[in-house]
């Protein structure tokens, strides 16, 4: 693997644990929940978002990574783009490759150009998937498997086109109850081992699929409205996560990860948490 990532040291990403190196994020100066969107948007319309803190809460983020000697790339952000914060969705880096998303919804529409120019500016090469149905968030990956998360994001023809892309993956679609937005806030993959799942928005059959292949821990309903499976690998067993969630932190130290708790809840009134702000670029 090594000799791969220094003949490839840009783009690299084979699975959702492997040491993260370099990772796109935006600030959310503009956040606002402008258009609601999602479930957890519903809650906190009212009350709304500081942005103030909600600044100081990413930029503690960001230092926690870089920290942990990760070299984070941040976008520029645009007041007409008050999801931008939520990098995760715009593209996704799948073994060298990275793909640029259509955005479904309308709110978040030209944000791929933004990380288009970046890439661009950087001359570093990626495939556009402007003719397809598809979002980050619902793109989960381990090795030679490929989760897609069927929802209002992402659809089957995107699922069966980067399938006929990726021959030497497999990729599984993974219907879930829409509400939820993306796959990642219902399941996760924490290591070649261990996952972290909501049973409730999946099907029974995903769920012995999934038991199958991982030891699941099980993220309860208070958890799961607190993003508590949109949790991020580091690498090396480190993963972030949010002080509130206190049961899936303890469930996560009993399975011996280093837990590295870092607050984000005024980002998380938006519906996304640590993985959704993170676009890796480059794992191993």
């Amino acid at each position: 693997m090594t000799d791969e990532i220094q003949e490839n040291h840009n783009t690299y990403c084979f699975s959702e644990y492997a040491p993260l190196r370099r990772v796109i994020l935006c600030e959310p100066q503009y956040m606002t929940i402008r258009d609601v969107i999602n479930e957890t948007q519903k809650q906190f319309k009212d009350v709304g978002i500081h942005i103030e803190k909600a600044v100081q809460q990413h930029q503690d983020f960001v230092k926690t990574l870089r920290d942990h000697d990760i070299e984070v790339i941040l976008l520029p952000y645009h007041k007409k783009f008050p999801e931008q914060v939520f990098t995760r969705d715009i593209g996704f880096t799948l073994g060298k490759t990275i793909f640029v998303a259509k955005m479904a919804s309308k709110v978040r529409q030209g944000e791929e150009g933004v990380l288009k120019q970046w890439l661009d500016d950087e001359e570093l090469s990626y495939f556009n998937l402007a003719e397809d149905k598809i979002e980050g968030g619902d793109v989960v990956i381990d090795q030679k498997s490929i989760y897609i998360g069927l929802s209002e994001r992402t659809n089957q023809k995107a699922v069966d086109h980067l399938q006929s892309l990726l021959t030497q993956f497999e990729v599984h679609a993974i219907p879930f109850k829409e509400k939820y937005l993306h796959l990642d806030c219902v399941f996760n993959v924490l290591s070649p081992e261990i996952a972290i799942i909501y049973p409730e928005a999946l099907t029974k059959k995903d769920i012995e699929f999934f038991s199958s292949r991982y030891e699941l821990i099980e993220v309860s309903k208070e958890e799961q409205f607190t993003l508590g499976t949109n949790v991020l690998s580091i690498g090396e067993k480190k993963i972030l996560s949010l002080p509130v969630n206190k049961k899936v932190n303890e469930q996560l130290r009993k399975k011996g990860f280093d837990v590295i708790e870092v607050d984000i809840t005024e980002i998380i009134k938006s519906g996304g948490s640590f993985r959704c702000c993170t676009l890796p670029i480059l794992r191993g």
